[in-house]
């Protein structure tokens, strides 16, 4: 089942695809059917333009050829218009009068009469457009006239002339359409690009709140973007919200469990009340159970939150001013040495507990000096907190560092809380050293992921 809903997830992203492909793919398609449209559109106007052109030429010639026309039974022009294109033969521009019989032809034609495809002979207002083929077999563009006597004037002009032009035309056309699609498609890549970016900006952030680096994504988004952002941080507050809450009941569960069982340790711990230890060996497995068992629930609450970053510098000057206020009997001072910006990917909370305990301990058991120092190495921070008291013993040293031993049991009085401290920071994935300081007390080094 679950082999068989991966691969229909698979399957429906693949069917989604890239937004930005889509995007490009429809407008690059759009731009060629409109460059297509607009290059059709553009040869049909030229056509008419040029054809236009021809007519008006040839229409012209037959104006001066009806006007050159003498008056009288005889087909004969009063004057010479076989000016160019006219007079060169074979160039398929000629003219022809036709009057019963009697035909007058452009030097053009030669001997050659201009075969005239048949129509009805009309008397017409003005010369009526028609194809033909000229004496040597070419396309020819027509020109027809018939006036009232039943004379027939005709012009043409030869389809090349027509075609040349066109294809002169198409070629500038095509080239400048070409230039206009590659530039288009270079607009549109860019709107895209622009289009999305927000998109790519809003995926940043999602990536610095994972990361632990913000807490929300920032409101300030476009238009079209900022319900998806609200919908995000909404969702990130129900799942701190939910965090809170788990967090807790763990603590609840762990105070409500742990404290008895402390009891019941250490009433067994008296002699007499558990002579063969099974009672104590029984708690024991307990008191490790339930440990285990709140340390999984909160990793849980946890790895369902984002991890956030949180400055060292900050908490540690506000721990030290309220430990120095608190134990000013001493005259203790605490010096802070935290590089500025340096930072753990862990919840504030957790980190002050865990800085409380160990600069507490460290104040209580100093003759004066306390020393907070952080650095990083590697990917994790490790903040040191050193002190001029007695310190531990290699044997209390040992004793504290075996497993499921706590500092406070092995030295009474010193280092309470150290056992909270070790398995918050286990917890983050960190760890709590203890050794002797140069400053000849107790130092205690808590590393966390950075």
């Amino acid at each position: 089942m679950g082999s068989g809903s991966g691969s229909g997830s698979g399957s429906g992203l693949g069917q989604i695809g890239s937004l930005r492909r889509r995007l490009l793919v429809g407008a690059l398609a759009l731009i060629a059917i409109a460059l297509v449209v607009a290059g059709l559109a553009i040869g049909l106007i030229l056509a008419r333009f040029v054809r236009g052109q021809i007519d008006q030429r040839l229409d012209a010639q037959i104006v001066s050829l009806v006007s050159g026309l003498e008056k009288g039974p005889a087909l004969r022009l009063a004057r010479d218009l076989d000016a160019p294109p006219f007079d060169r033969p074979g160039s398929g521009w000629t003219w022809q009068i036709r009057r019963d019989g009697t035909v007058l032809r452009s030097t053009s034609l030669g001997a050659r009469d201009l075969a005239l495809p048949a129509q009805p002979m009309e008397d017409d207002d003005r010369p009526r457009p028609a194809d033909g083929t000229g004496p040597r077999g070419e396309a020819l563009i027509l020109r027809i006239l018939t006036l009232p006597d039943g004379t027939v004037v005709a012009a043409s002009a030869p389809r090349a002339a027509l075609a040349g032009p066109l294809r002169e035309a198409g070629l500038a056309v095509a080239a400048s359409l070409a230039v206009l699609g590659l530039v288009l498609a270079a607009a549109s890549v860019l709107q895209v690009r622009l289009g999305l970016r927000p998109l790519d900006t809003l995926r940043q952030e999602l990536e610095a709140v994972r990361a632990g680096r913000r807490e929300r994504v920032p409101d300030l988004q476009p238009a079209e973007v900022r319900p998806l952002a609200a919908e995000i941080n909404a969702l990130l507050d129900q799942n701190a919200a939910q965090l809170a809450q788990a967090r807790t009941h763990v603590a609840n569960l762990a105070h409500g469990l742990k404290t008895p069982l402390a009891t019941l340790s250490l009433a067994l711990s008296e002699p007499g009340r558990d002579p063969d230890g099974r009672l104590s060996r029984l708690v024991a497995s307990l008191d490790r159970g339930v440990r285990h068992h709140l340390r999984r629930a909160r990793s849980a609450a946890l790895a369902g939150a984002t991890r956030i970053r949180t400055g060292l510098a900050g908490p540690v000057a506000d721990l030290a001013g309220a430990l120095e206020r608190l134990h000013a009997e001493k005259g203790v001072r605490v010096a802070c040495a935290i590089p500025p910006g340096l930072a753990a990917a862990c919840d504030p909370q957790d980190l002050d507990e865990m800085l409380g305990n160990l600069i507490d301990n460290a104040c209580t058991w100093c003759t004066r000096a306390v020393r907070v120092s952080a650095d990083a190495s590697g990917g994790d921070v490790v903040v040191a907190i050193e002190d001029d008291g007695p310190g531990l013993g290699p044997e209390a040293l040992a004793a504290v560092a075996r497993r499921g031993r706590r500092l406070d049991e092995t030295v009474p009085g010193h280092g309470f809380g150290l056992a909270i401290t070790t398995e918050l920071a286990e917890l983050y994935g960190g760890g709590l050293e203890l050794d002797r300081s140069g400053m000849g007390g107790l130092r205690a080094r808590l590393r966390l992921p950075g």
